[in-house]
């Protein structure tokens, strides 16, 4: 068996797996909001009750690991640590306490775990997919070319995904709601916080070639975060949270957009009873929803395709061999250019 573990900036999360003749079929999961890079955009620095509830979380991890007698490993840590001043000193912690080795990955392989543990929700029959992964601390993008997909699916049956472009923005869930706190009287706030979002898009580069696909309806989003996740699941009206539901099911851009207007206009207590946000993500989910709404601006598409998938399972086909993926240390840069 084969475990991942994605220690973000909002959330823990692990994944236990046994490789099957078509991917993988899991064995054990486990996820925890941990609140990693709290206070880290005022600081420049994980705040030592983060790190505590975060080794908390990874004990249980370790312990599930250990249980199920997983032979191969991989975690993972991402923009929290990469940002941290003391980042790689709390990976040190983590190994002596928990005795779990993490990689922390840069921005550009978390972009390409992330279109990785989403190949099989493109559409084969448009010419370019976007992934998106809003973080706790950071938003990638990645640009994957589905003609040459298919291309190399026609000879080669665990194709990695060809990307074309991707970018990093240093903007997440926590970071965006830390940068603009709920007012009691809302008024623009909700607006304001999609400029900020909006800010940061119109800086990226070089991705232009790709616009005419949007604008000829031969492009596909594919949303794989908590916030795309909890807009579904509130589209959906789910009385509880359900992957079977969530996961692959197509939103239309006017349903994900009535979505949102949906939590805008409750209150952080009212949202907190919402079934699929709940009291811990009650004051970060219309953060992640302006940079979603500003994803959506910049990038029309008559529907998208949620994704509750990503970076575990990414990690998963890496560790089971069905795809060429590459592991760095090195910090991020702030940037993408096409790869």
């Amino acid at each position: 068996m084969c475990g991942a573990i994605d220690l973000g900036t909002n959330n823990c999360r692990l994944l236990v797996a046994r490789p099957t003749r078509d991917g993988f079929k899991i064995v054990d999961a486990y996820s925890r909001i941990v609140r990693l890079g709290e206070g880290l955009g005022r600081t420049g620095e994980l705040s030592p009750v983060a790190m505590d509830r975060s080794i908390e979380a990874l004990k249980v991890c370790a312990e599930k690991l250990a249980r199920r007698n997983v032979g191969k490993i991989r975690c993972i840590a991402t923009q929290a640590c990469r940002s941290a001043t003391n980042g790689e000193d709390f990976l040190g912690r983590v190994k002596n306490e928990t005795g779990l080795r993490f990689d922390l990955i840069t921005a550009r392989e978390e972009a390409r775990l992330a279109a990785l543990g989403c190949l099989n929700l493109i559409d084969r029959e448009i010419d370019i997919c976007m992934v998106v992964d809003i973080g706790g601390g950071s938003t990638e993008l990645s640009f994957i070319d589905v003609k040459e997909l298919k291309r190399r699916e026609e000879t080669q049956k665990y194709a990695p995904p060809p990307i074309r472009a991707w970018s990093t923005m240093p903007l997440g869930v926590v970071t965006l709601a830390e940068n603009h706190p709920e007012p009691d009287e809302r008024g623009p706030w909700f607006d304001t916080m999609k400029a900020a979002a909006r800010e940061h898009i119109d800086k990226i580069d070089g991705l232009e070639p790709f616009r005419e696909a949007f604008a000829a309806g031969r492009a596909q989003i594919i949303g794989t975060s908590g916030t795309v996740t909890s807009v579904a699941g509130v589209h959906l009206k789910l009385p509880v949270y359900q992957r079977s539901r969530v996961d692959g099911i197509w939103l239309g851009d006017a349903d994900a957009r009535n979505a949102v207007r949906h939590l805008l206009n409750q209150t952080p207590e009212e949202r907190a009873q919402e079934p699929c946000i709940g009291p811990e993500r009650a004051d970060l989910v219309l953060a992640g929803c302006a940079i979603f709404e500003a994803v959506m601006d910049a990038w029309p598409a008559e529907r998208l395709r949620v994704a509750d998938r990503g970076l575990r399972e990414g990690v998963l086909y890496g560790l089971m061999g069905r795809y060429a993926t590459k592991r760095r240390r090195r910090r991020s840069r702030r940037g993408g250019r096409p790869a």
